[in-house]
């Protein structure tokens, strides 16, 4: 059998991977509406544009690195990918996490994460964790964005001010030192063509949002520079043409050192990927993607952008809604995006290289306010108090720590608060047992039943979070003879439930009190019998399916007759007469 195992493991392993790969359904729908494809893949082409120049420069690897990026993740992204509709290439998030990789290592830094994160990405393809995404709350990733929209402003701050980008890997640090230098020398002109396109797209996208601004205010900043000799920075000379695939940057001895900022990298990349992607489903009507080949076709895409002078990439939520509402229906149109951009890098290099920085910090500086949604976020910190202070908290730590750091902390404390709110469903209540006992008594006998006998009824979930508190509530019930517990409305049991149901049932019993259980459900009985908690109990004849049946076995302790009428409830001193003892077949 073990060597059927190992045998096994391998084929389940090539199986995983074949079943990541494109079907002929996927590659057979490019061909079903190629005209709508073509539009919106020119359409994205053009808004893609300043934002891959953009964020190449922000990384610090250069514009033509955000162009290889695009030409080359964007492409294989929409082959292998798990969504028809996602448009991949650089974004703002990945800028933020790249730029301290890029001040430590330098670009073969840069390229080498790239390369170890794509290489996480397919492994966590083949592991299918692309289920887990739906466990990340709105609230992290509203904050999530926000962070990234604050730092990604903040980067803009030197070239927008037309100021040398000070030294330094701490985003607010350098902005406030770039803000210091234009102070004791104001430079004018590239604030005002920062300005100036950063309004022309804003208010552009108000009065008609589908007409790409973003490329129109950068031409025209471009045109205007070059016609009047503006003082400002440009992006500098380009390679016409992407450069051969190569290896050399890699440096083995430095992986190491690289493996956690290539997770951390790996980690960015599935979240705003299957974010963008998940976007992407709910503007479309019939799109689903599969989240599992998303993170494949992410893998495979960072896997091969650094081998051309590439940084690493994600779904891009911003260019996927441009493609969205441009008409797209397949990957067709995120293939011819990267097509035209193939297009721009060898034929128009020369007219690119003379775009001001200024211009490009404008793009992104109206990208960061766009990503904020105010409504949405008004929403949440208006909903509940706990999913504001989620989406508060996850916002600062991503402006002040590292973007990954930020979503296990919003994760974390997330978790934390929905624990607590579920712990404060679970319930301990007395319930009557007048619709328990059956009618065949008289008043007084019923009485006698009702003092002695108690039920309650345990609600909701019996675990870590709000064992402790059961447990409390339970000790203090008052002097009877029987207690039944109702567990027929508990939803699951941990370990540390179990336990604490063991311990109160002990101290119950030790007070004298007869402890019956009703209504365990199928599945509870697992945790209940490896802790030991009821086996003495079962053995006893003390656990029965339905309350009722319970109620009967109580009554049955408590009414001895005395006489011709009258029951007589059993002493409850311990000894021969305690509950235990009457609970014996002899009683």
């Amino acid at each position: 059998m073990r060597t059927t195992e190992r045998r096994g493991a391998p084929a389940r392993l090539l199986a995983s991977l074949l079943s990541l790969l494109p079907s002929r359904a996927d590659l057979a729908a490019m061909g079903r509406t190629p005209g709508r494809d073509l539009v919106a893949g020119f359409t994205v082409a053009i808004v893609a544009l300043p934002l891959a120049l953009g964020f190449g420069i922000s990384s610090g690897l250069g514009a033509q690195a955000g162009l290889a990026t695009a030409v080359v993740a964007g492409a294989l992204a929409a082959v292998f990918g798990g969504s028809r509709l996602q448009v991949t290439g650089p974004t703002g998030a990945m800028t933020v996490v790249l730029v301290p990789i890029a001040h430590a290592h330098g670009a073969p830094g840069v390229l080498t994460v790239g390369l170890l994160a794509g290489i996480a990405l397919v492994v966590l393809a083949v592991v299918r964790a692309g289920r887990w995404m739906v466990y990340v709350p709105a609230p992290v990733v509203e904050g999530f964005t926000i962070g990234i929209a604050c730092v990604i402003a903040l980067q803009q701050v030197p070239s927008a001010l037309g100021v040398p980008t000070p030294e330094g890997d701490r985003v607010t640090l350098v902005a406030a030192q770039a803000v210091a230098d234009f102070l004791r020398s104001p430079d004018w002109p590239a604030v005002t063509v920062a300005v100036a396109v950063a309004a022309a797209m804003l208010l552009g996208a108000r009065w008609r949002p589908s007409v790409p601004f973003s490329l129109l205010a950068v031409a025209a900043a471009t045109v205007l520079a070059e016609a009047v000799s503006l003082d400002v920075a440009r992006i500098g000379e380009l390679p016409a043409g992407l450069p051969l695939p190569s290896l050399g940057f890699l440096d083995p001895a430095a992986v190491p050192s690289l493996l956690g900022p290539a997770l951390a990298v790996a980690a960015l990349a599935a979240l705003e990927s299957l974010l963008s992607a998940a976007v992407a489903d709910g503007m479309s009507v019939d799109s689903r993607h599969d989240p599992d080949k998303e993170l494949f076709g992410q893998g495979v895409a960072n896997l091969a952008a650094p081998l051309f002078g590439g940084v690493p990439a994600t779904g891009a939520i911003a260019r996927t809604a441009v493609n969205v509402r441009a008409g797209a229906s397949s990957r067709l149109a995120a293939l011819v995006h990267a097509a035209v951009l193939a297009a721009v890098v060898l034929a128009a290099a020369p007219l690119v290289a003379r775009i001001p920085l200024a211009a490009l910090a404008g793009v992104l500086l109206a990208t960061a306010v766009r990503m904020v949604e105010v409504g949405s976020v008004r929403a949440m910190v208006r909903s509940t108090r706990a999913d504001g202070f989620v989406l508060v908290l996850t916002a600062v730590a991503t402006l002040a720590l590292d973007l990954v750091q930020a979503v296990v902390i919003g994760m974390v404390v997330a978790g934390a608060l929905a624990l607590r709110a579920v712990a404060r469903d679970a319930g301990l209540a007395r319930v009557p047992l007048h619709a328990d006992t059956s009618g065949d008594h008289d008043e007084e006998e019923r009485a006698l039943l009702a003092e002695h006998i108690v039920a309650y009824r345990i609600d909701g979930p019996l675990f870590f979070a709000a064992a402790h508190r059961f447990l409390l509530e339970l000790s203090e019930v008052a002097d009877v003879s029987v207690v039944i517990l109702r567990m027929s409305r508990v939803t699951t049991i941990d370990a540390s439930g179990a336990l604490v149901l063991k311990d109160a049932i002990e101290r119950l019993e030790h007070r004298g009190i007869t402890v019956l259980v009703s209504g365990i459900r199928d599945g509870h009985d697992r945790p209940l019998d490896a802790l030991g908690v009821i086996d003495r109990l079962r053995a006893d004849g003390r656990v029965f399916d339905t309350t009722p049946e319970a109620v009967r076995a109580a009554r049955a302790l408590l009414v001895r007759p005395s006489g011709p009428d009258r029951p007589v409830p059993p002493a409850r001193t311990g000894g021969a007469d305690s509950p235990a003892a009457a609970d014996s077949p002899a009683a």
